[in-house]
């Protein structure tokens, strides 16, 4: 898995999550990633949507296809 692929699950697991709780769940699961390789994951996890972020704080973003399916079927 990659650094992109660690990162992201480490936040699914966690939930909100800031980095020092990455790196230790990281680190806990035996995947080493420095500060910047942590940085450039959660960079480019935002770029693609598949992150959201409040504040220093990551989660998994929330699946939007759902909501603009609903929206068009209802919309007068």
């Amino acid at each position: 898995m990659d650094a992109k692929g660690w990162v992201l699950t480490a936040v699914e697991k966690l939930g909100w999550a800031g980095e020092r709780e990455i790196v230790r769940w990281l680190d806990e699961a035996g995947e080493e990633l420095s500060r910047q390789e942590l940085q450039k994951a959660l960079a480019a996890l935002l770029a693609e949507g598949k992150l959201e972020q409040k504040g220093e704080l990551y989660r998994r973003a929330t699946p939007k296809g759902a909501r603009r399916a609903f929206d068009a079927l209802f919309e007068d």
